[in-house]
Parts: C-alpha cells; sequence; structure tokens
C-alpha cells in the first residue's frame, strides 16, 4: 500500500510503498476513501521535523532537559545514539480520515461490520495511507446520507465539540471563537446547533465570512481593532459565558482578547496551541477558569481506553472521545436542515497520488486554503469474479409479453416436485397455455400430457427454445443443468422461470447475467417462500422499524437417502447450493437490504456430506441473519422456524402453518394447522401475471443475483475458514 511518511530528521516528506497492515484484536482494517488534511496542525508538525537540530531544541526544551538527563545517566555516547535513532523513524501523517471496514479484530464483532464506512481519528492510526489499522473506540459509522469528503471532518468535529463542551456552558449563553480555522469554523456551527450564539474572532475577512455562513452572531475582524465594547453590546454588557481559543499562534494576544470580552468567572477553553503568557491581574479580577482541552475528549491518550478497548462508566463519562466522533459525523446527516455543514469549509481536492504537491501548498502556504480533502482510488475488484447486475425490467419491455393466449409456457422436466406442486397449481391458471413438457424421457412428457394437458410432449428441451409461439419457460430439471438452460431460454428471448439454484458457481452466475442483459425477457428464480403470505405479514411488520433486525431461521431439515440426486455431484451439488440457497432468500425478503457479508461453519460431516451448519448473513444496514441448517433431528419435529425481532417485537412463523406475534406484552397467533402455505400458488400467479402483461419481473432481479452470489458464498466460506464480502 502507498503511505505518506515524513523523516523525524531531515523533515522529508514522500508518499512511499508499505507493506499492508494487519487487523488485529479490538481494532479494525479499514480501506481508506478520503482524509483531511488539517492545515494548522500538520503545518505545524511538519515545519518542527523540517527545523535544524539546535532549532528544534529551541522549540522543544522540554525533550532537551530529558536528553541531558539521559546522558548524565547513560553516557553522551548513548545518548546521542538514542537521539539519531529516534531521529531516523519515519513519521506517518494525517489523524482525520473515512473509510470502508474491510476486516475485524477479535471482541469487535457485532460494533461494526465489514463493508460499513465509517469515519477513524487518531494520530498514528487515521493516517493518509491506503489502509489503516483504527482501534474500535476511535471510529464511528457514517451515515448514508453524508458524503466521504465530509465524514472525513469527524475527528476536526471532536476535537470542536470537546472544547465546546469544555466550556460548561448552557441553552442561551453567549460564547466567544477565537480564531476561525477548521476546528473554530466547526465549533461556531455546534455552538448555533445547542443554542448558543457565537462570535467568530480572526484576521481573515473570507474565514470570518464562512463563520457568518455558520449563523455566527457576530464575525469580527481583529484588523479593525479591539472588539471589547461590541461584545458589551451585544451581551447587554455582561460578556462572553466562555471562550473557546482555537488560535495557532506564537503570539499570547488570545489570551489578552479572551480576558477582555469574558464575563465574570467565565471558563476558558484552550485547542490551539498558542502562546501561554497572560496577565495575571487580569484573569484574577474575573476569576477565569482555564481549561486545556484534552484533544477529542475523554479516553484520549489513555491507552486502556484506545487500545483495550476498556469502557468508561457512563454516569460518571458520559460523552467520551467515541461518542464525541458519533455525535459529530451524526450531525453531519441531511435528515435535518439544522445540521452541521462542513462541505463549504473545502477549498481544495487532491488525488492520493499528488499528495506531496498538497502538502508542499499547505506548508508553503502558496494560495489561501481552508479543508483539504485527499481522495484515494476505489479498489478495481471487490470479488473474485466480477458480477453484473441485470437492470429491473419495466413494464412493456418484456418481449413476447404480449401474445395470444397470454402466457404461452414451455415446461423442461417433470420431477416429483414439478408433478406434485407446481404443474398442478399451473392446471388450475387460465391466464396459463401449457403449450409443450420436454423430459428426458419420453414417456414421462407423454404421461405429463395426458396428466397436465400439455399440447405437446417431447424429449428434447429444443422443442421449446425453437418454438416462436412459446414466450414463457419454466426450469424444473435437476440444479447443474439450470444455468446453462436458463440461459438459452434468455437468448431465445422466453421469460423464465426457473426452480432454485439459479447458478452452482459464479462463472454460472455470471453467465446468466450476461444473458439476460443482453436481452428484454426477464427470469425468476424459485424463491417461493417470499410469497408466502406468513411470509410478507413479517416483512410489513419487520419494515415498520428503521432500526437494525435480527432473523433466526431453523431448519430441520431430514437426512436424505443414500442415492438422493441431491448429493451426487453431477446432478444436485449438494444441500446448500440446493435448499439453504431458500433461506438466504428469504432472510434478504424479511430484512429488505442488501447482504454485506456471509459467514459460515460446518459440524463435522459424519455421513459423506455437508448437511449440518450455520450460516449469518450481515447486511447493509447492520442487520443480522442466522440460518441453522440441520439433517441431525426427528423428522416428526418441525421442519421451518423462523423468528424475527426488531423494534421490540417478535414474529414468528412455525412451519408455515401457524404465526405468532408479540408485541407490548400481547401475543396473536395466526395461520392454519391444516395445510401449510409455502407461497407456491402465488409465485406462479405472479411469473404468468408478468408474462401475460408484459409488465414487471415479480422479483427485482438484481435481488436475485444477490441471494444467488450469497448462497455460493456459504461455500466459499465454508472452504476458506474465512468470511466472504459481497
Amino acid at each position: 500500500m502507498k503511505q505518506v511518511i515524513q523523516s523525524a530528521r531531515s523533515g522529508k516528506l514522500a508518499l512511499k510503498e508499505v507493506p499492508d497492515p494487519k487487523v488485529r484484536a479490538g481494532h479494525l482494517l479499514v480501506r481508506t476513501r478520503t482524509s483531511l488534511i488539517s492545515a494548522g496542525t500538520e503545518r505545524m508538525v511538519v515545519q518542527f521535523a523540517q527545523k535544524s537540530l539546535a532549532a528544534k531544541a529551541r522549540a522543544r526544551p522540554d525533550l532537551v532537559r530529558k536528553v541531558i538527563d539521559k546522558a548524565k545517566r547513560d553516557g553522551i555516547a548513548a545518548t546521542m545514539r538514542a537521539v539519531l535513532t529516534r531521529l531516523d523513524e519515519p513519521l506517518p501523517l494525517g489523524y482525520s480520515a473515512c473509510g470502508d471496514v474491510i476486516a475485524l479484530g477479535a471482541g469487535t464483532e457485532g460494533k461494526f461490520h465489514v463493508g460499513q464506512r465509517i469515519a477513524v481519528a487518531g494520530a498514528g492510526l487515521a493516517n493518509h495511507a491506503d489502509f489503516n489499522v483504527v482501534p474500535v473506540n476511535l471510529a464511528a459509522p457514517v451515515p448514508d446520507d453524508v458524503n466521504d469528503e465530509e465524514a472525513c471532518f469527524g475527528t476536526l468535529g471532536a476535537i470542536a465539540l470537546h472544547g465546546v463542551r469544555n466550556m460548561g456552558l448552557e441553552f442561551g449563553d453567549c460564547a466567544a471563537v477565537i480564531g476561525a480555522g477548521l476546528v473554530g469554523q466547526i465549533a461556531v456551527q455546534l455552538l448555533g446547533l445547542a443554542g448558543i450564539r457565537a462570535l467568530a474572532f480572526d484576521y481573515n475577512a473570507g474565514r470570518l465570512e464562512l463563520c457568518r455562513y455558520g449563523r455566527a452572531a457576530m464575525a469580527w475582524n481583529l484588523g479593525d481593532g479591539d472588539p471589547a465594547e461590541a461584545v458589551l453590546e451585544l451581551t447587554n454588557g455582561r460578556g462572553c459565558d466562555g471562550v473557546l481559543i482555537a488560535a495557532a499562534t506564537a503570539s499570547s494576544e488570545p489570551f489578552a482578547l479572551a480576558a477582555k470580552i469574558a464575563r465574570d468567572r467565565a471558563r476558558i477553553s484552550l485547542v490551539g496551541v498558542i502562546g501561554t503568557e497572560f496577565s495575571y491581574r487580569d484573569f484574577m479580577s474575573k476569576e477565569l477558569s482555564l481549561v486545556v482541552s484534552r484533544s477529542y475528549g475523554p479516553g484520549r491518550y489513555d491507552n486502556d481506553y484506545e487500545g483495550r478497548g476498556v469502557k468508561y462508566p457512563v454516569g460518571y463519562v458520559p460523552w467520551t472521545e467515541t461518542r464525541n466522533l458519533e455525535e459529530v459525523v451524526r450531525r453531519m446527516s441531511r435528515q435535518s436542515d439544522h445540521r452541521l455543514a462542513v462541505e463549504q469549509l473545502i477549498t481544495h481536492r487532491f488525488p492520493f497520488a499528488k499528495v506531496e504537491d498538497a502538502y508542499a501548498m499547505v506548508t508553503d502556504n502558496t494560495e489561501p486554503h481552508l479543508g483539504v480533502i485527499l481522495n484515494y482510488e476505489k479498489p478495481t475488484q471487490q470479488t473474485p469474479s466480477t458480477l453484473r447486475i441485470p437492470f429491473t425490467v419495466s413494464a412493456g419491455t418484456v418481449s413476447g409479453g404480449k401474445k395470444p393466449g397470454g402466457c404461452v409456457l414451455g415446461v423442461i422436466g417433470a420431477g416429483n416436485f414439478a408433478r406434485t406442486v407446481l404443474l398442478p397449481q399451473l392446471k388450475k391458471m387460465a391466464d396459463c397455455r401449457l403449450h409443450t413438457l420436454a423430459t428426458q424421457r419420453g414417456m414421462t412428457a407423454q404421461h405429463g400430457q395426458e396428466t397436465f394437458g400439455f399440447e405437446i410432449a417431447a424429449a428434447d428441451e429444443a422443442a421449446i427454445l425453437e418454438n416462436d409461439e412459446i414466450n414463457a419457460v419454466l426450469i424444473a430439471t435437476t440444479h447443474a443443468s439450470h444455468a446453462a438452460l436458463t440461459v438459452a431460454a434468455l437468448t431465445a428471448g422466453k421469460n423464465v422461470l426457473v426452480e432454485k439454484p439459479l447458478a452452482l458457481d459464479r462463472d454460472q452466475l455470471n453467465s446468466v447475467i450476461e444473458a439476460r442483459n443482453r436481452g428484454d425477457a426477464f427470469f425468476q428464480v424459485g424463491f417461493n417462500r417470499r410469497f408466502a403470505s406468513m411470509a410478507i405479514a413479517a416483512r410489513d411488520r419487520l419494515a415498520a422499524t428503521a432500526a437494525p433486525k435480527v432473523v433466526l431461521l431453523r431448519v430441520n431439515a431430514g437426512q436424505l437417502p443414500p442415492e438422493s440426486w441431491q448429493n451426487a455431484p453431477e446432478e444436485g451439488h449438494g444441500r446448500i447450493l440446493g435448499e439453504v440457497c431458500h433461506f438466504v432468500d428469504l432472510a434478504r425478503f424479511l430484512i429488505g437490504a442488501p447482504i454485506a457479508t456471509v459467514h459460515a461453519a460446518a459440524a463435522t460431516a459424519t455421513r459423506g456430506v455437508c448437511d449440518d451448519l450455520t450460516a449469518t448473513l450481515t447486511f447493509s444496514d447492520g442487520s443480522l441473519a442466522t440460518i441453522a441448517y440441520t439433517a441431525k433431528g426427528d423428522a416428526a419435529f418441525s421442519k421451518e422456524l423462523i423468528e424475527c425481532y426488531a423494534g421490540g417485537s417478535v414474529f414468528v412463523i412455525n412451519n408455515f402453518r401457524t404465526s405468532t406475534r408479540i408485541s407490548d406484552g400481547k401475543q396473536k397467533s395466526g395461520g392454519s394447522s391444516v395445510d401449510q402455505d409455502k407461497g407456491h400458488a402465488a409465485q406462479l400467479h405472479a411469473f404468468v401475471t408478468a408474462v401475460a402483461s408484459g409488465g414487471r419481473a415479480p422479483v427485482d432481479e438484481a435481488e436475485l443475483i444477490e441471494t444467488s452470489l450469497a448462497t455460493i458464498a456459504i461455500g466459499e466460506a465454508l472452504r476458506t475458514g474465512a468470511p466472504v464480502n459481497l
């Protein structure tokens, strides 16, 4: 990866290629999207490193004293070796960034998830680098409506927020902000959000204009004279209830100004680095308090809190650096018009490859600047095989949608499931014309023709694919042939209902996508459970809350006969692809958000096949679904149990025969103990109606691709022992 490195001895800055970092316990591995050059702070760091050894000594007499003490103790030679070794250490730059979580360390499970966009903080942690490893307590989730460039202001915002808190103000108070750099600008807005009037003071007219945009009650140019009288006029003679010093200067002028404009017993919060001389009499006569703000807040510089994730008791420390970071990023959300707006603070944007140019501008001050953003290249490939997601079919674009007889159907395959479940339902539908049945054995096709009323029986699927009168195809063959037959039918311009699974691997899935994108016909997969009335009721209940949801799906599948075709590698490829896919799709339907990551674990296979496993799906909205699939139970026990938890309510589906809703301490039951409704009839009706009317595909095809990929990813996760990101 690439990272900005500076030499502590020479001050030379360069973009270097360094090894990728590895995630560790209590930390997150983050791929950087954007990072912010904090001009004031980073200019100071860079310029200090560029000083000569003598100049460094003059600037940091405290370090000189340590060197002298070490020389007295260990000798001059050992001390010089230690000093030169320290100066040879590379210095990372940057401390405020936004990126994507790509790996979780132990102990961070449930706090964040892979693929989540977060704001990260910390000098030496949230560096200007392609990848960073950041403690969990220095990260915060980014709302969807906050862009990457805004989110990378999170650390600066936390600094400003903690500085504001240290003034101890209340609603209706008045506060001064001395210094209108990035921290000062954000502080002005935060004061306004808290119902506190903000007065801004600086020498830069342009920055003061930004403070006015940020709702400052006064924006005073210090080059125009002493503002003390104007402050007294504005505050009815009281003065400011608090003063935040966010300036960066060697002068002690900010202290003198603070003493003039502060009210009696006001508190001064020092965030910037300034001269530290002040008038004892001025401070004593008003009994002013001074607090030096600790960067992002409580927890900063505490290795137990940052490095080990130790919590502070909320009753004593309600606002930590973590909560400050979370609150700042949350307040950037556009859900409210009265928000923290940082986009106007951005003056320059540089691609990360041009970071040296950015620092040259900042350190040499070649042009006016404030917020300087570094944008990082996006990864070119997220998964081992790129997937092209098809467009949703819109009304009127399906070829063959409007033809005589509505849905003219050809069926390929007539196994036990097709004969007992699918074909009896299709026979009853007036809009469905059963045209041709094709099976490998002619006698099966002929029997199906007689039983269900097909016009033609055939032993070759070409009789369906090459017949222009047929505008829809049902594929009910063994699993290994599904993808190839779907591709052939789509290529022939026919709408497809294919029994699950859609594909057995990524290459097959890609072939389906490519065929779909070449034409207008749509496809649907036989994920019938999403059409069941109980599943729809559960989905609607879950959709009523925006909070993350938890869904548990327990499947007591029972043992297959040893000779079953489903376990044959040339036909069925096992129950993960052939049956677990149903519950992946059901979980996606119930939660209603994209699947982000797939985790899986399997019990030891005692009968040669993997029939006992758990799969955990994390979703983009923070929801979670766990599928427990086993063949070890008694077949007399309920086969499927779905439990949905959200917003203080529980919705339970037991074997698609009964449903129970528990909310506010009350329980309501429904369903029938006589028969199941797994949605087969509704699924077939939706497909036939869409074909006959030329309407939209009954289910978003991109979602079907997603759930098919997630099922394939379960097998990949079991093989690699690692989570798979979609």
